[in-house]
């Protein structure tokens, strides 16, 4: 009896011995920032883990100011942007690690504009768009559509998409104070799908059958309009980190920059080369 015993305990020993080695060879990657590659970002994670089980990857979304101030703060490994790293990031970056940060291109984006699907104007020029989202325009019948008030939705503040449109569509110049403002991408698909006098943007790999990606200067957001440069607001999507990566990261960013750019088509947004 106190040999079964005495295996039994033996038995147990060497089962947390080996679950003690197994969590001393697991790794963490932490990935915070743009809600725009969040659902990107997720599924580079879950791919990853499948390959490499002992590797736990966290994605988070936030928004990309939330991702580089969580980088700054050492709180993350990569930091997922949507757009370039500004002056005064670049300074604390600096300042804290006497690094600059290192970007990574990880994948390209066209920047949508959404609106209804039953909304009659779903072509726009880049200049009646500006007047759009700066409040010069209000309603819909200035654009050929109904007499009804545009509905603006724009992200928060926080986001890079919310800078990024700011700078290259309405040209430094502010929203309007009519705009309303939602947290999330999937908060403006929701909200253009539900109301045909609505009108919003984020990437184009989020999609809802309420809503319809609207032609800029007649063209179409898609794969190949981007690659040739003939769909106006295009946008590359980036991981920071504080200096080059190694290791664990390292392993990761390569694989997202080789065998993770088929995602990248699969989520529906464009892999930096021909992936077929």
């Amino acid at each position: 009896m106190w040999k079964r015993i005495g295996s039994v305990l033996l038995f147990i020993l060497i089962l947390i011995g080996c679950s003690n080695r197994y969590m001393a060879g697991s790794k963490t990657i932490r990935i915070k920032g743009s809600d725009t590659m969040r659902i990107l970002a997720e599924r580079w994670a879950e791919e990853y883990m499948k390959i490499r089980p002992n590797i736990a990857v966290y994605a988070e979304g936030g928004g990309t100011v939330t991702g580089i101030r969580a980088l700054i703060t050492g709180d993350v490994d990569i930091c997922a942007a949507s757009r370039p790293l500004k002056a005064d990031e670049v300074q604390q970056l600096a300042q804290k690690y006497d690094r600059l940060g290192v970007a990574t291109l990880v994948a390209k984006d066209a920047l949508s504009v959404y609106v209804n699907a039953d909304n009659p104007v779903q072509d726009l020029s880049m200049i009646r768009l500006k007047q759009i989202f700066a409040g010069e325009i209000r309603t819909w019948d200035q654009l050929g559509g109904t007499p009804d008030s545009i509905i603006v939705l724009i992200r928060s503040p926080n986001s890079g998409t919310y800078l990024y449109f700011q700078e290259h569509v309405l040209r430094d110049e502010n929203y309007s104070s009519h705009a309303q403002t939602l947290p999330s991408t999937m908060s403006i698909i929701r909200a253009v799908a539900d109301d045909q006098h609505a009108i919003g943007y984020g990437g184009i790999a989020y999609d809802d059958p309420g809503i319809v990606h609207c032609r800029i200067n007649s063209v179409a957001p898609s794969e190949d309009t981007v690659r040739d440069d003939t769909y106006p607001i295009t946008r590359y999507l980036y991981f920071y980190t504080i200096d080059t990566p190694r290791g664990t990261p390292r392993r990761f960013i390569d694989w997202v920059l080789n065998d993770g750019q088929r995602i990248v088509r699969e989520v529906g947004y464009i892999p930096l080369w021909d992936v077929r």
